[in-house]
């Protein structure tokens, strides 16, 4: 039977620290097995699934006599290290972790990422691939496993331990341990390559490539889908959900990030084009799905509308959206001459020649007057083919 003493004054000395910011020991997903290995045979363990967001692992072994029992958990021992560092940089900590009870039996081990491998391990006692081999029989063993290790690659969720007795005669019990650090900030699952994976979805919508502060909106949208959810339930979620999750988080983004004054106005310049090229109904679907049906129009938008279908001639749905540009902006005096156009092509002239003899006066924006714009429409209106039975009633009363 053997004790440290060390290890009751390390336990003592390292208790004194606080608990690191950075992440926990994970007391609920650790290993704890007792094996009870025959004379000369093989046994591999594998270990609890290891939380996402692990950084580093700790593994105990120690070979056991007849009702000896362990001094203290290696959960408990860990509680008092605020942080990995507290093994790693020294053999004091490796010391801290063996202050415990130990039997005079031994064994020889191996670790291993691959579960084939350790199945192979058990059946020839190669331990091929093997991360890590312990071919001298010991009694105890413990160390930190870091990401830098062979043992732990990316996004490693198990390890296998392969025990071989040295003992050819008597039974042997070995008590493996093992307990894994998460880090805070990785425990969601949101790791880089993860983040990239998201990223190249969102960089595929259409509102990615049309806003003015690509990377500003990217950000935002990282933060707050990776915020909402950790990655093990974003993958969790069917085709049409994340299809939907990424549509309606981009959307928030785009608000969130400053970007949607610079991003509509955008849509506006296009569907304006569209129009220009003799395309009104894809410039008029633009409108719709982009600004109409998201609910962020404004007066501009509904004029706009409503003079694409003016200029394709869908006189009613014209005339439906100059009403809500006018309800929404009484002050500005184009939507009425546009509403008088629409009047006039729908045969309601009197209807017209009202709007005509109200503002006529009046100057639009960019100081053009009324007259002069009307004039200037129902020349462009005859150009593209418009009926102009009513034209010379209207000019008559701008005269």
């Amino acid at each position: 039977m053997k004790f440290s003493i060390l290890g009751i004054l390390l336990t003592f000395t390292i208790g004194t620290f606080g608990q690191s910011n950075e992440g926990f020991w994970d007391n609920i997903r650790t290993t704890d097995e007792t094996i009870i290995l025959e004379a000369g045979k093989r046994k591999v363990i594998k270990t609890t699934d290891f939380p996402i967001g692990t950084t580093e692992v700790v593994y105990r072994i120690l070979l056991l006599d007849d009702n000896q029992k362990i001094s203290s958990s290696l959960v408990s021992v860990l509680k008092a290290i605020p942080d990995p560092t507290g093994i790693s940089q020294g053999a004091a900590g490796t010391v801290f972790l063996l202050s415990t009870i130990s039997g005079d039996d031994k064994c020889k081990f191996a670790v291993f990422t691959s579960e084939n491998d350790a199945l192979q391990y058990e059946k020839t006692g190669t331990p091929k691939n093997a991360c890590i081999v312990q071919d001298e029989p010991v009694n105890k063993a413990a160390k930190l496993l870091t990401e830098k290790s062979k043992c732990l690659p990316l996004n490693t969720r198990n390890l296998w331990f392969g025990f071989q007795s040295d003992n050819w005669v008597m039974k042997e019990k070995i008590v493996l341990e093992v307990v894994p650090w998460v880090n805070y900030n990785l425990r969601s699952g949101w790791t880089p390559e993860n983040k990239k994976e998201i990223l190249a979805l969102v960089e595929k919508l259409e509102m990615t490539s049309k806003v003015a502060n690509k990377d500003l909106f990217l950000g935002d949208f990282l933060k707050a889908f990776t915020t909402k959810y950790t990655y093990s339930d974003y993958k969790k979620l069917l085709a049409a959900e994340k299809a939907k999750t990424i549509d309606t988080m981009a959307e928030e983004s785009l608000v969130n990030s400053g970007q949607l004054t610079g991003y509509l106005e955008k849509i506006r310049s296009e569907a304006k084009k569209l129009n220009f090229t003799n395309k009104s109904e894809e410039a008029i679907a633009k409108i719709q799905k982009e600004i109409i049906e998201k609910n962020r129009a404004t007066a501009t938008d509904y004029g706009l509308l409503g003079g694409l279908y003016l200029s394709s001639k869908q006189f009613v749905k014209a005339e439906e959206a100059f009403e809500k540009a006018i309800a929404l902006n009484p002050s500005e005096l184009h939507y009425r001459l546009q509403l008088a156009h629409v009047y006039m092509f729908t045969d309601r002239i009197n209807k017209a020649k009202d709007i005509h003899k109200k503002y006529k006066q009046n100057n639009l924006s960019g100081n053009k007057s009324w007259a002069s714009q009307a004039k200037t429409d129902m020349q462009q209106f005859e150009k593209n083919g418009f009926p102009t039975d009513n034209f010379k009633k209207v000019l008559r009363v701008l005269d």
